[in-house]
């Protein structure tokens, strides 16, 4: 493992320990941007690169004291990098709960630029609308046993530094969807975030984007990052998805 460092945050690169890598994922964490990366996320990071595949990890800057702006800053430096080295029809983005946000708006941010999209991107429990505006999030509240929604809503503001929290590099459900590379999202029914996915499952549909969504009954957020069944399960599938561009 190794590091490079993007205006003064730190990225790790996580290589294969027996092959040259020949596809890279970047993975972006989750923590409702005021959380480091913990435990979990370099669990499934590892169990990725064992597959033959580089993890680039940046480890972007967290409220209060930094905002999204510094965290696409640097990821736009961190996927020229590995543009550099990797064609894109080898590159993933992936990410849980914020970081899946994230990873989201910010191929939403390349549509139009020329830079090229991924080949796709996998997402675990995605935070798509930065308010939770969704009146549908009141009556999940009641059975999500990890996020309550006053704490949660506060985070993002913290996160947006001032700005509006309805633009696309906060709040990707309002984003483009048309031109994206094809997004396949993991949630479970207990999980707050779930309205805002089925949100954008539909929008998707209307935009002629592809996405492909596993809704999960009983699990919680994040939950192919949980110790339980379900869990396991569908680790193991992101693991082989993202592995896929390694054989």
């Amino acid at each position: 493992m190794s590091s490079t460092e993007y205006d003064g945050f730190r990225c790790w690169s996580v290589e294969p320990h027996h092959s040259k890598p020949s596809s890279t994922v970047m993975y972006l964490h989750g923590g409702a941007y005021v959380n480091e990366i913990s435990p979990q996320h370099w669990d499934l990071i590892g169990r990725i690169a064992e597959k033959g595949v580089r993890v680039v990890v940046p480890v972007y800057g967290l409220a209060p004291q930094h905002g999204y702006t510094a965290a696409y800053r640097m990821l736009a430096d961190v996927y020229r990098d590995i543009l550099s080295t990797t064609l894109p029809s080898a590159v993933h983005f992936a990410g849980d709960s914020a970081g899946g946000g994230l990873a989201l708006g910010f191929a939403q941010t390349l549509l139009g630029t020329g830079i090229p999209q991924p080949a796709g991107l996998v997402l675990l429990s995605p935070w798509l609308d930065l308010a939770l505006q969704n009146p549908d999030i009141e009556r999940l509240a009641r059975t999500d046993p990890w996020l309550a929604v006053p704490g949660v809503r506060e985070c993002g503001r913290s996160w947006a530094e001032g700005a509006d929290p309805r633009i696309p590099q906060l709040s990707p459900l309002s984003g483009t969807l048309a031109g994206l590379a094809p997004v396949e999202i993991y949630i479970g029914t207990r999980d707050i975030l779930l309205p805002d996915v089925l949100l954008l499952r539909d929008r998707a549909a209307t935009e002629g984007a592809v996405l492909t969504l596993t809704v999960c009954s009983g699990a919680v957020h994040v939950y192919p990052l949980t110790p339980t069944r379900e869990g396991r399960e569908a680790s193991a599938r992101i693991v082989g998805r993202l592995a896929v561009g390694a054989r």
